[in-house]
Parts: C-alpha cells; structure tokens; sequence
C-alpha cells in the first residue's frame, strides 16, 4: 500500500512514444503503505514474538501489473493501459508487514529472509482485488490469513477479510481510491485479530 498522494492516487505516466500522435499512455497506480510512527523509547513489545511474513500467494492474475475487473458472474477481464506500478502481491506483503508494525504490539516483523528467523510465520493469500460493476460498482478486497508454529509444525491461528467499498465516481482513479481504503481497513482488522490471539495465547517466553 505506498503512498498515495491526494486522494488516495498517485499516477505514474509512463510517457507517449514519440512521434506516435495515436498511442494511448499507460497509467501507473499504487496502493498506499502505512508509515510506521517513531519508535517511542524504551517502549516493550505488547507480545515478545517476531514475525516472519511469507509472500503473499495468490493466482497469476494479482502476479501481474495489470488491472483487475469483473466482466460477469466469474469472469475476470484485466485493463491494459491501467495497471499497478508493482504486482498487488508485493505491495499486498509490504502493506501486510506495515500494518502489523503500527500496531506496535510485536517484538519484530519482517519479511521472509534467508538470514532471519522468527517465532512465527505469517501467511497469506489475496483472493481479490479488483473492480466488480453489479450490483453497484465497487472496489473488492479478499484476503486470507494464518499463523503457522513451526515449533509444533501446526497452523495456530486463521482468519479472513471479505468486502465490496463503493466506489465514489466512475473513473478508474476512483476505483484504485476504493481499493485502497477497502485494503487500508482489511489490513487494520487482520492486525487487530492476530493481536488478539497472542492477548489470549501469550507466547511462552
């Protein structure tokens, strides 16, 4: 979710080849990324645990650059001169990582590395993000989550995120607007979940 500048958008042009009066310029657009306020100082983690986050898994089309939209029922078309400026799985994991960070609740967290390790791994998988038209045009956001042990190699935990924002206006930049805020406030709700399971779990020290 990186920064979107005023209203929620930021577009990236990405430049008309010259001396090509009928080419279309392709939009670049991204979601927004929580900035993680200033450490306060000597403040301990809520729960002593580091969290690893895996890469959020998904289909090919989140894998890509372009644009999602609902064509009918289950159809999926994807918009070619409207795309995202990094695949949605990538700026779905930083946002991920950025929002269990402003809780401020965890020891760590960070992405999956070969040279860290973690009490925990976080896993995730994005089921939707893309523009649906019916009933009302709206920006959909689906998403997945679990907390796997590998102490006790089990999933200890598991929740979910599913909503349709509205979508204020026809255009795409107010879909990716929509996207943003629907993926703003999943994020919010998972973070808040996971919390309180270590609230009622505390991790053995």
């Amino acid at each position: 979710m990186h920064r979107i500048r005023k209203a929620a958008l930021i577009l990236l042009t990405a430049g008309i080849a010259a001396g090509c009066g009928s080419s279309r310029p392709v939009r670049y657009f991204e979601l927004e990324v929580p900035q993680t306020p200033p450490a306060a100082q000597a403040a301990p983690a809520q729960f002593p645990v580091t969290l690893m986050v895996a890469r959020v898994t998904s289909t090919h089309l989140y894998r890509d650059d372009r644009l999602v939209y609902g064509v009918s029922g289950e159809e999926l078309g994807t918009y070619e001169y409207a795309r995202w400026a990094e695949p949605p799985v990538d700026m779905i994991q930083d946002g991920l990582i950025a929002s269990l960070r402003s809780t401020r609740q965890f020891r760590s967290v960070s992405a999956v590395a070969s040279n860290l390790r973690g009490d925990y791994l976080v896993r995730s998988h994005l089921e939707a993000l893309d523009e649906i038209e019916k009933p009302q045009l709206a920006a959909r956001f689906v998403m997945e989550l679990d907390l796997y042990d590998p102490k006790s190699a089990a999933t200890v935990w598991s929740d979910s995120y599913s909503h349709d924002e509205p979508v204020q206006g026809k255009k795409v930049e107010d879909v990716v607007a929509a996207l943003d805020q629907n993926v703003k406030t999943g994020m919010n709700q998972l973070a808040s979940d996971l919390g309180q399971y270590f609230a009622s779990h505390p991790a053995q020290k």
